[in-house]
């Protein structure tokens, strides 16, 4: 402290202003200086007392670029990273994901908007608009009547094929780095069992309880939420599991430890939907309106199955790095 006030002190300042102007008009201090340049620093630094820096320039200067350079990354790394996700050249799966989904959803939509094509002499942009609703619906009423269950296989692949994906997007996948196999492996279950089993279920709730008095509905509801539940649950799991190429053993163990879990969590969802169900929807568009619904239930279902199979995965994975450690070197 004594140091540093003799530094800052007004004194000292001033002491050592008179001897620099003093040395300054002397001769003999320039002839001195100019023989022996080396005495001269010694005495300039036992003429005052040592003051410790108080803050280093030098240290900060070569880290006030890398701050700038990255306050440069961090306002252009948005855009970068947004283009490098979407639009990445360099990832042919990628690529390959944004042509599936850009192309499904680009012939769903013309599909939907050119129902009436054959008619559009003459109309403008809102009557087109205007009339696709209704003329898709009456085209999918003729279906029905047509082609029911191959109708009804149809929207229940598309449902659980785009519910996978909406699950994978949720548990933090980007929209183009979705699973293919996993989305292929849930919209064929869809396909060929949910919209073919659930047409006959439907027929066979309806012939079990065909009274109209007030009780018939909640019946149904609490049919539909113990019995088929639980047996498309599990039809569901286990189908699954094959398709993954999984043992009967790990099958079972999969079903028994989501079996209860799953079904009291419909009893979240489903009640409130199946009031509307079986007590507003006729018989033959039950199902597309259960498919509404099922985009949610689909997220569910696919998230906690897959959540299951990597566990399991994990577990024989550690469990095979811990058997070779404990193994006995060969000799």
């Amino acid at each position: 402290m004594a140091t540093l006030n003799s530094c800052f002190s007004p004194a000292s300042q001033l002491v050592r202003r008179k001897n620099r102007f003093s040395l300054s008009n002397s001769s003999s201090y320039h002839l001195s200086t100019l023989s022996k340049p080396f005495l001269n620093l010694n005495l300039a630094a036992k003429s005052r007392p040592f003051c410790p820096p108080i803050n280093t320039v030098t240290e900060n200067k070569e880290v006030a670029p890398t701050e700038e350079n990255g306050d440069q990354d961090e306002e252009k790394g948005p855009v970068s990273r947004i283009t490098n996700n979407v639009f990445d050249i360099n990832s042919p799966d990628r690529l390959l994901n944004a042509a599936i989904v850009l192309g499904a959803g680009s012939l769903a939509i013309t599909k939907l908007l050119t129902i009436d094509h054959d008619y559009w002499h003459g109309w403008t942009f809102y009557e087109v608009l205007r009339y696709a609703p209704e003329h898709n619906w009456i085209a999918y009423e003729e279906a029905l009547k047509t082609h029911p269950v191959l109708s009804k296989m149809a929207i229940s692949g598309i449902v659980y094929s785009v519910g996978d994906w909406i699950a994978q997007c949720y548990e933090g996948k980007p929209m183009f780095e979705f699973d293919r196999t996993r989305m292929f492996r849930s919209g064929l279950v869809g396909f060929t069992l949910h919209g073919s089993l659930s047409h006959y279920y439907y027929q066979f709730c309806e012939a079990l309880f065909p009274s109209k008095v007030w009780w018939v509905v909640p019946a149904k509801v609490a049919f539909d939420q113990t019995f088929w539940s639980a047996v498309w649950n599990s039809i569901y799991f286990v189908v699954l599991g094959l398709l993954r190429v999984e043992s009967p053993a790990s099958i079972l163990n999969e079903l028994k430890t989501t079996f209860w879990p799953m079904l009291t969590a419909g009893w979240k969802l489903w009640p409130f939907a199946h009031v509307i169900t079986y007590g507003v929807i006729p018989v033959e568009q039950r199902l597309l309106w259960v498919d509404c619904i099922e985009l949610i239930w689909v997220t569910i279902l696919s998230t906690y199955s897959n959540d299951k199979s990597e566990e399991r995965i994990s577990e024989a994975s550690e469990v095979d790095t811990g058997s070779q450690l404990n193994e006995p070197p060969k000799e």
